[in-house]
């Protein structure tokens, strides 16, 4: 999760993106507890590649979803984008025993029981453009033959979404140790794929887990989407998304909605799928289709597809709209 997340500034100019808030948690704290789930198992141990100007808090705050899960953290820096199998490289000292490996821009709902007989399990998603992106080839036994990035030709409509599963870290570790060294790169970075090719010319088996949602965040669009997505999601699992300590005052709340601790909603309308932050206070205005972060002040509007960031303050009429941390539009 080094990456700058520069498709989603100006909210990532003063967080890291995997930070950015969907139906009010950290899009890596989703994506861990998810993973957790899916595995069903004690995990050890969350290891982050972050950069290192992240800062110490957000150090922490990564450090304690760890904790959360009784897990210990762990902080890795990846000081130059030199690609998945750098990144990777980077926390080898976390490399060993059985382990998942994700990248922190990307959400899923998935029913499915994790073949852990498997050396290696690849989760991919069923998708109608497999031209846009990395698919996976099968053979008879439903075991991963072959990577192949954007097909020109049909492969399959497999899609990898950068989540795996290893029986034994060791051993993509010492395999992505040779791509290092023989310095095959591609574009200038080092690819978790050649690892995973040497892998399977050594005769390991990979298995698809193939999910039933896969959500992205990396650009507004798409992230006020995916927390549209998820809170939809929560709500027919029954989660409770609005605190106790939220203010309503002759407000109309629309579901389903995530409002935080001690938001106020005064003369208003809110919903469906909007996210709503912790402190974060809405009068007079109409709100649908939008994520607004902490602390922050929305008056007089008429919002759809906006992302507001955390201490911002907006009055006025504009609607598809995406205002930074600590900006003023009034």
């Amino acid at each position: 999760m080094a990456g700058r997340g520069s498709r989603l500034r100006p909210h990532t100019l003063t967080i890291p993106k995997p930070l950015i808030p969907i139906a009010g948690k950290p899009i890596v704290q989703r994506l861990v507890e998810d993973i957790a789930s899916v595995l069903d198992e004690e995990i050890e141990e969350v290891a982050y590649v972050i950069a290192e100007d992240f800062g110490k808090e957000t150090e922490e705050n990564l450090k304690q979803i760890a904790q959360n899960l009784g897990a210990k953290g762990s902080i890795y820096y990846q000081d130059k984008p030199l690609g998945t199998g750098h990144a990777i490289m980077c926390a080898q000292q976390s490399l060993s025993g059985p382990c998942v490996i994700a990248y922190a821009d990307t959400l899923f709902r998935a029913d499915f029981t994790l073949d852990k007989e498997a050396d290696s399990v690849i989760w991919v998603k069923q998708v109608k453009n497999p031209e846009a992106y990395g698919v996976v080839s099968l053979n008879e036994n439903n075991e991963i033959e072959g990577l192949v990035e954007k097909p020109k030709d049909f492969v399959s409509d497999l899609a990898v979404i950068g989540i795996y599963y290893f029986k034994d870290g060791a051993v993509l570790k010492s395999e992505l140790q040779a791509v290092l060294d023989a310095k095959l790169m591609h574009g200038g970075e080092y690819q978790i794929n050649d690892g995973i090719k040497q892998m399977q010319a050594k005769g390991y088996t990979f298995k698809p887990g193939k999910i039933d949602e896969w959500m992205d965040c990396g650009n507004k669009n798409v992230t006020v989407e995916t927390n549209g997505r998820m809170l939809q999601f929560l709500h027919k699992e029954g989660a409770h998304l609005v605190a106790s300590s939220a203010q309503l005052e002759n407000a109309s709340v629309i579901p389903p909605c995530y409002i935080g601790e001690n938001a106020v909603i005064k003369d208003a309308t809110i919903g469906p799928n909007v996210s709503i932050g912790e402190g974060t206070v809405i009068e007079n205005s109409t709100i649908e289709e939008s994520l607004i972060q902490n602390y922050s002040q929305v008056t007089n509007a008429q919002l759809k597809n906006a992302m507001i960031g955390n201490y911002a303050k907006f009055d006025g009429n504009f609607t598809a709209i995406s205002i930074g941390d600590y900006s003023e539009l009034v």
